[in-house]
């Protein structure tokens, strides 16, 4: 990761194409006057898809408040140091995930934009081609045995890695050309493991598919799905 200073903040990138970006690259305005937003997927709040001119795609996603505090605040932290903002933590991890081979979207870029004691940020991943969220596709079809197996793993290889993630539900977890990966690493941590917070980990995300299958029963999700899934995940920790 390198960081430059700009007239008000910084940016940080990991990606050698995203050196010249400026802030102004981080509002969507600025990609859908040159036609470059190719896509968008909707969930508490818009991530955009944007073309590059060297013909990769990003996502592009501004850090929103949520909760009631979201009602009166909607965008700005307090700022504490510039390692310590969502957009450069996320991007840190990200880039750590990576390097290591870890199943994350490649990190692109960061943005911070400074107010008085407050921040504004931005961060930039790169998308992954020809991906849905497990919701979107179990709404359409199930997955086998041996790929609920495989998640499973893939999360025990996460958590031996003493990946904390502080959002782990079934929406962020992405499954393109039979591999998973697991996105949103906002409020992420690299902890020391514990099965304290590996449990509750996977027991937020077992009440993420049961509440996704309360307003979806068509969902391909069922008791022995996060059987495999648990047998998957027990595999890896014996070994």
């Amino acid at each position: 990761m390198q960081i430059k200073t700009t007239p008000v903040g910084h940016i940080a990138w990991c990606e050698p194409s995203a050196k010249d970006l400026t802030p102004q690259d981080f509002a969507v305005s600025v990609w859908q006057t040159k036609n470059a937003v190719v896509g968008q997927s909707k969930g508490r709040y818009t991530t955009w898809f944007v073309k590059t001119d060297s013909a990769q795609t990003w996502v592009l996603r501004h850090y929103w408040r949520g909760g009631l505090i979201g009602k009166f605040n909607r965008d700005s932290y307090l700022y504490t140091g510039l390692m310590q903002t969502r957009a450069m933590a996320e991007l840190a991890i990200l880039e750590t995930l990576h390097q290591e081979g870890f199943a994350v979207p490649r990190p692109i870029a960061a943005n911070v934009v400074r107010f008085d004691v407050r921040y504004r940020a931005d961060i930039m991943i790169e998308h992954v081609a020809g991906a849905k969220d497990l919701v979107a596709y179990l709404s359409l079809q199930p997955i086998a045995e041996q790929q609920w197996y495989a998640l499973g793993q893939l999360i025990a290889q996460f958590h031996l890695r003493g990946v904390y993630h502080a959002d782990l539900n079934a929406k962020n977890i992405l499954l393109a050309h039979e591999r998973f990966y697991l996105i949103d690493f906002d409020r992420g941590e690299l902890r020391q493991p514990n099965k304290g917070w590996q449990q509750a980990n996977l027991d937020r995300l077992l009440r993420s598919f049961n509440k996704e299958q309360t307003k979806l029963p068509s969902l391909a999700f069922s008791q022995q799905c996060w059987q495999q899934l648990i047998d998957g995940y027990r595999n890896v920790n014996a070994i």
